[in-house]
C-alpha cells in the first residue's frame, strides 16, 4: 500500500513534514493525532517508513458486493483494523485491545484522541480511556501528531480531493511510565489525555474546545434540523396566509 498509494499520494500533494526524526526506527510507539479528514489516515502512513496500524469501523470489512470487497481489501492492504462499534462500551474494549495487540507485537498504533473528525476545524477535548489505556498498559510513549489543512483537501461529504499541501508535525515522544499500573484510574486517564491534547494544540495551533466533538456534531444536528422544521413552518404558514387572502 505504500507503493500504491502512498507514492502516488506523496507524489500529487507534497505534504511537508516536521519532526520525523521522533518516529523511532524500530519499537512499539502510540501515534496520537487530530483528526480532521477522511484522508488522514493514508497522509500520515505515507510520509512514515514504519507501517502504522489505526482502528476502522466493522463495516468498512463487511459490506457485500463487489465494491464491498475491494473496500474490505484496501483498507486491509493499508493495516487497517475492523472495529464492531454497535455497542459503545464494546467498540472502546476492542479499540484497546487491537491497539494493545499492535504495540505488544513493536508496531506503531495510530490513535484519535477526539474519537471522531472534527465538524469545524477546531480540536475538541480527548476522550479519556482508548488512548491512555493502551500507552499505560503497555508503556509505549506517546508520540503527539498534528495534521495541517487536511480538511482543506477533502472536507466530509466531498469525494473528489482538492490538490493542494497538507502538512504533518510530529512532536516528541510522551513518557507516562510515572502512571505505569494505573490504566483504570479515571483521573490520571484524565490526566494523560488532557496531556496529550495540549501538546497537540501547540503542534496544530487549533483553537481549543472544552467539549467533546460528538456533542458538537449532535448540537449542530439538532440545530440543523430546528432551522428545517422552522423553514416549513415558516412555508406552511405563508401558503395557510395566501389561501385565507384567496378565499377572502
Amino acid at each position: 500500500m505504500k507503493v500504491a498509494i502512498g507514492g502516488p499520494l506523496k507524489l500529487a500533494f507534497r505534504p511537508w513534514v516536521e519532526g520525523l526524526e521522533n518516529i523511532p526506527a524500530e519499537g512499539p510507539a502510540v501515534l496520537a493525532s487530530n483528526h480532521l479528514s477522511f484522508s488522514d489516515s493514508f497522509f500520515l502512513p505515507a510520509v512514515l517508513d514504519r507501517k502504522v496500524t489505526f482502528i476502522a469501523k466493522a463495516e468498512y470489512f463487511t459490506t457485500p458486493g463487489v465494491k464491498g470487497r475491494l473496500t474490505a481489501a484496501f483498507f486491509k492492504g493499508a493495516g487497517q483494523l475492523p472495529v464492531d462499534r454497535s455497542g459503545a462500551r464494546g467498540a472502546g474494549e476492542a479499540a484497546i485491545r487491537s491497539g494493545i495487540e499492535v504495540l505488544e507485537r513493536g508496531e506503531l498504533f495510530g490513535i484519535y484522541p477526539e474519537g471522531t473528525r472534527s465538524p469545524d476545524g477546531r480540536l475538541y477535548r480527548g476522550k479519556p480511556g482508548g488512548l491512555a489505556r493502551v500507552a499505560l498498559a503497555t508503556g509505549a510513549p506517546v508520540i503527539p501528531v498534528a495534521m495541517i489543512d487536511t480538511e482543506k483537501i477533502q472536507p466530509p461529504g466531498r469525494v473528489m480531493p482538492k490538490l493542494m499541501r497538507p502538512g504533518i508535525r510530529i512532536g516528541r515522544p510522551l513518557d507516562f511510565s510515572r502512571y505505569q499500573g494505573m490504566e483504570h484510574d479515571r483521573f490520571v486517564l484524565r490526566a494523560v489525555t488532557d496531556e496529550v491534547m495540549y501538546e497537540i494544540m501547540k503542534l496544530s495551533g487549533q483553537e481549543y474546545v472544552d467539549m467533546y466533538a460528538t456533542a458538537m456534531k449532535r448540537q449542530l444536528s439538532e440545530a440543523a434540523r430546528a432551522e428545517k422544521e422552522a423553514e416549513r413552518a415558516a412555508k406552511a404558514a405563508l401558503a395557510r396566509e395566501e389561501r385565507e387572502q384567496a378565499g377572502s
